[in-house]
């Protein structure tokens, strides 16, 4: 007689953790998203009915819309200080030998590693020293800083998959290295550089420890709301934040999808 195989109990246990992470990451999202649509000043279960009432009230709080769009400022002026300094320097770490490289791999990831209070604290205390006050200013920088890591390791991942050869061929026919950039490197890293600016506009709108620590003045789009939530919790809270919920959702499934083209490319 054959054996009966043993039940196999670890897949069932394994598929009920990964659902329980789940439910615990998005339902909150969910709730946030389902009471945007209150049309009661308490969140209340049921709801009353379904009403835009609180998308209205957002567009009207000129406070809350000037943040947004001082947010939306940094996260391009930051995206684009990451992607003119990320790339370049992913070239050199994917392209030169130098002493120190190996280091410098490594220390690259530092801002993305550090926790965000480490960073802001750290920029806080030397920015004075170089003459730039805390300001947006100093908070475009601070974002620029960490979103080159972001660039540069998406980037430098792109081009150590790209054969070196299609480069070499191009410089044995005479083009000049500017010419081999734009003509042959950079049709082959574009999904790789769209996706990280993607993933750090997304990734900057969000942003709170670096931007409490360098900020004064005008808030940002998420101080603005830390702010008014210690007020109390406001409807229109949650319909600002089922807006950026939306959004960065699917910069990151644009993002995703870019980079999935690009390693279809690459193989």
């Amino acid at each position: 007689m054959k054996q009966r195989p043993a039940p196999d109990v670890l897949t069932p246990l394994l598929w009920a953790v990964a659902i329980a992470v789940f439910v615990f990451l998005y339902l909150p999202l969910l709730v946030v998203i389902i009471y945007s649509f209150n049309p009661d000043a308490v969140n209340s279960f049921p709801m009353r009915g379904v009403s835009l009432r609180w998308y209205r009230v957002m567009l009207a709080d000129e406070a809350l819309m000037h943040a947004l769009g001082i947010s939306v400022a940094i996260a391009i002026g930051g995206t684009t200080i990451g992607v003119l300094l990320g790339v370049p320097a992913a070239l050199a770490l994917a392209r030169h030998e130098f002493p120190g490289k190996k280091l410098l791999e490594r220390v690259v990831l530092l801002p993305l590693t550090l926790p965000g209070i480490v960073t802001g604290v750290a920029m806080m205390s030397l920015f004075p020293h170089l003459g730039v006050p805390l300001s947006l200013k100093a908070v475009l920088i601070g974002h620029g800083t960490f979103l080159i890591a972001i660039t540069l390791t998406q980037v430098y991942a792109r081009l150590k998959r790209l054969d070196p050869s299609i480069e070499e061929a191009s410089a044995d026919l005479g083009a000049p290295p500017l010419t081999t950039f734009f003509r042959i490197i950079l049709p082959n890293i574009r999904s790789a550089v769209v996706g990280s600016a993607l993933l750090s506009f997304t990734l900057s709108l969000d942003e709170i420890p670096v931007t409490f620590f360098l900020i004064a003045g005008d808030n940002t789009l998420p101080i603005e709301i830390w702010t008014m939530m210690r007020r109390g919790i406001s409807p229109e809270v949650n319909a600002i934040s089922t807006l950026i919920i939306a959004l960065s959702i699917g910069l990151i499934v644009i993002s995703s999808t870019l980079q999935g083209r690009g390693e279809g490319a690459g193989r």
